[in-house]
């Protein structure tokens, strides 16, 4: 009994699905970040409604669409996906370095922003393998299936492990180059330094000479 606790605890808090809606005025346009390991699949399914100031209700007229764009700002903001779309649609990509990513999203009507409100609704499913293609809405029934969601659960916070080694391993690369540069340069003030009063000491001695006080 306290192993199904703790497998529905498990599948409850580390969900691999978020789902949010927002709200966009004429030519405005709304940007997520996520921070994704390398190889990491994100599908998202969106759908879009314009305010419709007669019937007081949102609507999808034909003249409707979206733009939607992903980045890589670790990158300079290269961009790895630009698509427009129907107002109900899905997208999906692979990340293929670590860091992180700008998904942004802005309403289209005949090629040119619309001035009316927008409503969209926006699914992000984020990890690997068939448990992100999987379409289906059935709640999982038996202990097995939820054993199985456990495990890629778990593969999830492993590919979330990974990323964080990775930054901490390129953080302690340039650490350790910062402070290589330190010390070569120390050296080379020192060595500097050295010449300098060898030089001085050199200068003196020829001056107490010429001045026959040595």
């Amino acid at each position: 009994m306290k192993l199904l606790f703790l497998v529905l605890a498990i599948t409850a808090v580390f969900s691999p699905v978020s789902a949010l809606h927002f709200y966009l005025d004429g030519g405005e346009q709304r940007c997520f970040f996520e921070e994704l390991p390398k190889g990491t699949i994100v599908v998202g399914k969106y759908d879009a409604k314009e305010y419709d100031q007669n019937s007081g209700s949102y609507s999808q007229p034909d003249n409707l669409g979206i733009h939607l764009t992903v980045e890589e700002t670790f990158d300079n903001n290269h961009r790895i996906v630009s698509q427009k779309a129907d107002p109900n649609g899905e997208f999906s990509f692979s990340s293929l370095e670590s860091g992180e990513h700008k998904i942004c999203l802005r309403s289209t009507s005949h090629g040119w922003f619309s001035s009316n409100k927008v409503k969209i609704a926006l699914d992000l499913a984020i990890g690997e393998g068939s448990h992100i293609d999987s379409k289906g809405e059935d709640k999982v029934s038996s202990l097995s299936e939820r054993v199985q969601q456990i495990n890629m659960k778990l593969t999830d916070i492993r590919r979330e492990q990974q990323l964080m080694r990775e930054r901490e391993a390129g953080f302690r690369n340039q650490s350790e180059s910062t402070n290589a540069r330190v010390v070569r340069w120390t050296v080379i003030q020192l060595f500097i330094l050295g010449i300098t009063c060898a030089w001085q000491l050199t200068h003196l001695r020829s001056f107490f000479v010429k001045q026959k006080l040595v």
